[in-house]
């Protein structure tokens, strides 16, 4: 099981060939007798406050398909959040099921800051609100959108073709106190960032999230991812580093959370996809 090889099994027995590892606790988890222990895993991120796990391993083709397609299905980003707080304790849940995902050689990268109200989601709000304010106003100048495409840099000019009149609008709704466009009155977000080191961060950071996107709809909550906001923080550090987030970290996902207001009858359908086969 051990995949640098360090644990192998020899005339029946399980013996130590090897000087490294990968702290991944494949041998701990196959070992019959329980007779290894894995130092650098923490127990207590495999118990949950909201609910109890099972710890047993779950063998591949023992699970119903249909009901995972169900749930997969079934969760869709939510734009209508009630007012309701989302308590800490089902956050920190959430958090312990994305890092179940795999990850890049184990490196496990990831990071995870929780705005956990809505007086922290408005701040982050006006915050990136304040980016998009300066980014219209450059966009308003033809000659300056112009001059951008001319050099090969035709982004501004894109972002006020495809972008500026929805921001724009948003800002303006913001601004008197009406709908939030950004968050959707969500209570929470869970901004998830990775080591810029790791062999594979973003990989790492969005497999995280789509087991908190489905764990959420599992609790009862709704999520939105808000790509807007990472775009804010691509370009503007100082929104990342006044949520505390580290310049070695760069976040891969903005999730907003809370309480949904929205009832489906059915679960959407979805565009036509190109699949290949390669090879012979």
């Amino acid at each position: 099981m051990c995949p640098k090889e360090t644990l192998v099994i020899h005339n029946g027995k399980a013996i130590v060939q090897g000087t490294e590892s990968l702290n991944c606790g494949h041998c701990a988890a196959a070992c019959p007798e329980d007779a290894i222990r894995v130092a650098a895993v923490d127990p207590g991120l495999s118990q949950f406050q909201t609910f109890s796990a099972d710890t047993r391993w779950l063998p591949p083709g023992c699970f119903d398909t249909a009901a995972l397609v169900n749930l997969m299905g079934s969760r869709r980003s939510c734009r209508n959040f009630s007012d309701r707080p989302v308590g800490r304790p089902l956050l920190e849940d959430l958090v312990k099921v994305g890092i179940t995902a795999p990850s890049g050689s184990n490196c496990q990268p990831w990071t995870f800051t929780i705005l956990p109200n809505r007086e922290a989601v408005n701040k982050l709000g006006r915050r990136v609100g304040g980016f998009f304010r300066k980014t219209n106003r450059m966009a308003e100048k033809r000659w300056l959108r112009t001059g951008l495409r001319l050099l090969g840099k035709p982004e501004l000019d894109t972002y006020f073709r495809l972008h500026y009149p929805a921001v724009e609008m948003g800002l303006a709704a913001w601004d008197r106190g009406e709908r939030d466009l950004l968050f959707h009155g969500a209570t929470a977000v869970i901004v998830v960032a990775a080591d810029n080191a790791a062999s594979c961060p973003s990989e790492d950071a969005l497999l995280a999230t789509g087991n908190m996107l489905l764990a959420a709809h599992a609790m009862g909550l709704g999520t939105c991812l808000v790509g807007f906001v990472i775009e804010a923080m691509r370009r503007d550090r100082s929104i990342v580093r006044r949520l505390g987030i580290p310049a070695h970290e760069t976040p891969h996902a903005v999730i907003a959370i809370g309480w949904p207001e929205e009832t489906y009858h059915q679960v959407a359908g979805r565009k036509p996809v190109v699949i290949r086969y390669a090879g012979s």
